[in-house]
């Protein structure tokens, strides 16, 4: 993952040197640590789909997308939440600094290499939003967990906050596509292109079930 961050918006807050230096210094110390917690997640989900795989034969993530979100993100998103852009605020209020998302072949099998995840015992989960189960009203379904997750230093373990976004291919083609549209401008009849995009969400979703039937009906044949 690329370190070269773009510290723009962090420069432009801070007056003299000093504190210009502090404060650039501490920001990418704190991506580094951030970058290191994206770094163990992956490892670990990486290990369960091996392990998954030898079990029954197939593997149930088909990739593990990773992405730190960049200085100008962070800064939005502080300043929509009433905050400044600071460390301790950046730490404290943003759950999702670091990110993973992982694509499942089959809704089932996002709970379950979500639960393996969960189960070990040196994660912490502060935070679980299933959009499977209760999707948002545009039709986005995607199960999200918010873990705290330890990564060892040279000097200290720190526990550091991930955002896990697990999907079906079926389900971030959906996500991808309606992320495009959702920030075109000057769309006409926006109320019909949502609805639309709502009825596509859900016929992919009955898709995703039905697959997942055939698959357990050609696993039984074998």
């Amino acid at each position: 993952m690329p370190n070269d961050y773009n510290l723009a918006e962090l420069i432009s807050k801070v007056s003299n040197q000093q504190e210009l230096f502090e404060s650039a210094k501490e920001f990418q110390d704190m991506m580094m640590r951030y970058e290191c917690a994206v770094m163990e997640v992956e490892t670990k989900i990486k290990i369960l789909n091996e392990e998954f795989s030898l079990r029954t034969q197939r593997n149930p993530i088909e990739s593990i997308k990773s992405r730190i979100k960049s200085p100008a993100s962070i800064y939005e998103k502080l300043s929509r939440k009433g905050y400044d852009m600071t460390i301790e605020n950046m730490e404290q209020h943003i759950k999702d600094i670091a990110g993973v998302r992982v694509i499942c072949s089959f809704p089932e099998d996002i709970y379950a290499v979500a639960r393996l995840i969960t189960e070990q015992d040196d994660i912490v989960i502060l935070e679980i939003k299933d959009y499977i189960a209760k999707p948002k009203d545009n039709g986005y379904r995607s199960l999200h967990l918010i873990i705290a997750v330890p990564i060892f230093l040279a000097n200290e373990k720190r526990n550091m906050k991930v955002e896990i976004q697990f999907r079906t291919i079926a389900m971030d083609f959906w996500a991808s596509l309606e992320h495009k549209v959702k920030y075109k401008k000057n769309v006409e009849n926006p109320e019909e292109i949502a609805k639309e995009l709502k009825e596509c969400a859900d016929i992919i979703t009955s898709v995703d079930y039905k697959m997942q039937e055939i698959e357990h009906r050609t696993s039984v044949i074998e």
